[in-house]
């Protein structure tokens, strides 16, 4: 990476604490949970990605900051055995940025949009509907990325055998599939949900 997702982090932390320190220790933290043993695909990677999809479109955003907040904590807790990741995910953030005393309405609004990715459902809010696109753009993406995807995902669940994972992940897979819409905003469906369904059903069928 060439740092463009710290200095996002930064810049963002930077409008709340002019305390360096603060934010150097936010950012530690944050990149010792990405990177953590068994992290395969929900790295620091998928998220600079993430923002590489949002980018284009974080003028249309009401409250970019808590979009952003979301972006950097929505997966800061990623155990494959724990049901509650999102939840977890979304009280970690909730403390940090109450840490911070950013506005209690831009603290609930980045917890709704990380709880958001629990089901991908459409949210009828623009800036979740955005972010959950987004999180799912790795899904249009070229056959080739796809398939890392896949297979990091696969590594992440390790710990069951084919027996299990298959039928699991394809449960997921077509969930996915039986959506009316896979990407719920404009802006994201025009680009990625005719590549995401032919790679979706592709992957079904390897499995």
């Amino acid at each position: 990476m060439d740092g463009q997702l710290q200095r996002v982090f930064n810049e963002l932390v930077s409008n709340y604490t002019a305390d360096v320190a603060i934010v150097d220790q936010l950012w530690l933290e944050l990149a010792n949970a990405y990177t953590a043993p068994g992290r395969y695909y929900h790295t620091l990677t998928h998220l600079e990605n993430m923002y590489a999809a949002l980018a284009p479109h974080l003028q249309l955003l009401q409250n970019k900051d808590a979009v952003l907040f979301a972006l950097f904590w929505h997966d800061a807790v990623y155990d494959v055995l724990r049901p509650d990741n999102e939840e977890q995910s979304a009280e970690l953030a909730t403390k940090c940025l109450q840490l911070l005393n950013v506005p209690a309405a831009t603290v609930s609004s980045c917890a709704q949009v990380i709880l958001a990715t629990k089901d991908h459902k459409a949210g009828g809010k623009s800036d979740t509907d955005l972010f959950t696109d987004a999180d799912l753009s790795i899904l249009g993406a070229p056959w080739d990325k796809y398939e890392d995807y896949a297979a990091n995902v696969r590594q992440e669940y390790s710990v069951y055998p084919d027996a299990l994972y298959n039928p699991g992940r394809k449960k997921v897979l077509t969930h996915f599939l039986g959506m009316e819409r896979i990407f719920k905003t404009a802006q994201f469906y025009d680009i990625y949900e005719t590549a995401a369904r032919e790679n979706i059903a592709r992957e079904i069928a390897l499995l």
